[in-house]
Parts: C-alpha cells; sequence; structure tokens
C-alpha cells in the first residue's frame, strides 16, 4: 500500500467579498505544485477556505483544551483540520492585523494544532508584516511549531492592477509576484517539511 502523502493545508485566511485571499491561495499551490517533495508524491497540498466553513462566532461552552466538542460545525472543522500535518496560513492585514475569521478558526480547537508544523504567507500594502507577527504570536500559542521562513507580498509590488494603478479598492488583481517570491514559497515548505521530521516538544 501507498504511503499517506504528507498534507499541507492552505488556510485561506479571509471571508470578506472582493477578498484577494483565494488567488494567493492558488498562487501559492502553482509553486507548490513544482517542489520536488510534492512532484514524487511525499507531500500535498490542500486548501482550506475559510469562507466554505462558515463558522459562526465562537459558541462553544467548554475552552477548546478541553477537546469537548458540543457543535457539529466544531466537530467538523476539527476533521478538517486533524487531516492536514502541517498548514501555510494566507492572511491579509487589517489594521495592522489578522482578519477576524482567521483569529475565530483558530480559537475554535486546540489540540489539532499543537505540535503541527505552521507557516505564514501576509499580503497588504506593505506586504502584512503586522498581521504575520500576531498570527505568529497566535500560532505559537496554541502550540503550533511556527518556521522561521515567512513570505510577504505587497499590493503594489506583486501584484498586477486593471489600468495599471490600485485606483479602485474592490478591482480585480492578478498574483503577479517575482521569482524571489516563489523561492521564498519553496523554502517555506521545505522548512514546514524538516520541521516534521523533528519530534515534537514535549508539552
Amino acid at each position: 500500500m501507498d504511503k499517506k502523502p504528507f498534507v499541507i493545508g492552505v488556510v485561506v485566511g479571509s471571508s470578506r467579498p472582493g477578498r484577494r485571499g483565494p488567488a494567493v491561495a492558488g498562487w501559492l499551490t502553482e509553486v507548490a505544485a513544482r517542489h520536488p517533495s510534492v512532484r514524487s508524491g511525499v507531500a500535498a497540498v490542500e486548501v482550506i477556505d475559510l469562507a466554505e466553513q462558515r463558522l459562526p462566532l465562537l459558541d462553544e461552552p467548554v475552552p477548546a483544551r478541553f477537546g469537548d466538542y458540543r457543535q457539529e460545525h466544531t466537530r467538523c472543522w476539527s476533521a478538517v483540520v486533524a487531516g492536514c500535518d502541517a498548514f501555510v496560513f494566507v492572511t491579509p492585514e487589517y489594521n495592522h492585523s489578522i482578519p477576524a475569521v482567521l483569529k475565530n478558526a483558530i480559537d475554535y480547537l486546540d489540540a489539532e494544532w499543537r505540535g503541527r508544523p505552521a507557516g505564514v504567507l501576509s499580503y497588504g500594502v506593505d506586504g502584512g508584516g503586522w498581521a504575520a507577527g500576531h498570527l505568529r504570536d497566535i500560532l505559537s500559542e496554541v502550540g503550533a511549531r511556527v518556521v522561521d521562513e515567512h513570505v510577504e507580498l505587497g499590493l503594489f509590488a506583486d501584484f498586477e492592477w486593471p489600468g495599471g494603478e490600485l485606483s479602485d479598492p474592490t478591482a480585480v488583481a492578478r498574483v503577479a509576484p517575482g521569482e524571489d517570491r516563489a523561492a521564498a514559497v519553496t523554502a517555506l515548505l521545505t522548512d514546514l517539511l524538516d520541521a516534521a521530521r523533528e519530534p515534537a516538544p514535549v508539552a
């Protein structure tokens, strides 16, 4: 029987209309398809769109640390996350932080994050560095093994806009990062795979 591939979940961390997260995640998966471990079948990438999960604001009566999930949507979300071996979180920057839908999704669970490698790809006017920093702190708090490598995309440097300028914030833009950004994604994926080979720290 073939060995199950190492599954990297790409979490699209925004849900508003007109969001660019799915396009960024699509570009990431295209780059990932060229990674040696993905080409060989050792690893696979799956996109997890929080807009499709439709989680309400956290409504579990018991803290996630106890793993006593009472709501069906929580159990479904747990199964989705548990099916992944590592994660790349794709997040825009909202007011120097991450979207509420992403924080909410993380807060629903606990054991499903603990010990699993996680990386961050942020995007924003200046690359989303504030959001990336906050997200890394949150992921560390729930016990994820956050890797050092991360990727930032700037809305002016790494996207192509109709008419050549960001004149309409709702305009559909094409994700067009340079090869240096693609190389950073490859390095991020390699970090995740390397982290998975290391023994998880004892809690």
